[in-house]
């Protein structure tokens, strides 16, 4: 089994910053799991946000996040962080974070996924 726990959303001011933590755990949890972060705004389906391979070598982003987001993770914590600077009001829905064999903008090929965390932008 393998558990992801999301952390850090909450309720902001447009330009405001916000970090999101993902901890892993679990008996199968691999740390050479890429990592990924999700949204789903109300009435909408779940979109990619960005992603990271296990080494933090490589990490892709949504058009729509570039330079204002940022994905790391710490192995040593088996926790993924997402930065999220410069919020706007389209960027409000619930994050998720998710584990895959690899890196991936597709949300069909992630393996597991947290149960979410809020993330409100108010303009």
């Amino acid at each position: 089994q393998v558990q992801l726990v999301e952390s850090g959303g909450g309720s902001v001011q447009a330009g405001a910053s916000l970090r999101l933590s993902c901890a892993a755990s679990g008996r199968t949890f691999n740390p050479y799991y890429a990592m990924g972060w999700f949204r789903q705004a109300p009435g909408k389906g779940r979109d990619f946000v960005a992603a990271i391979d296990w080494s933090a070598d490589s990490t892709i982003y949504a058009d729509s996040v570039k330079g204002r987001f940022t994905i790391s993770r710490d192995n040593a914590k088996n926790t993924v962080y997402l930065q999220m600077n410069s919020l706007k009001p389209e960027d409000t829905a619930v994050y998720y974070c998710a584990a895959a064999l690899k890196v991936g903008a597709s949300r069909y090929e992630y393996d597991y996924w947290g149960q979410g965390t809020q993330v409100t932008v108010s303009s």
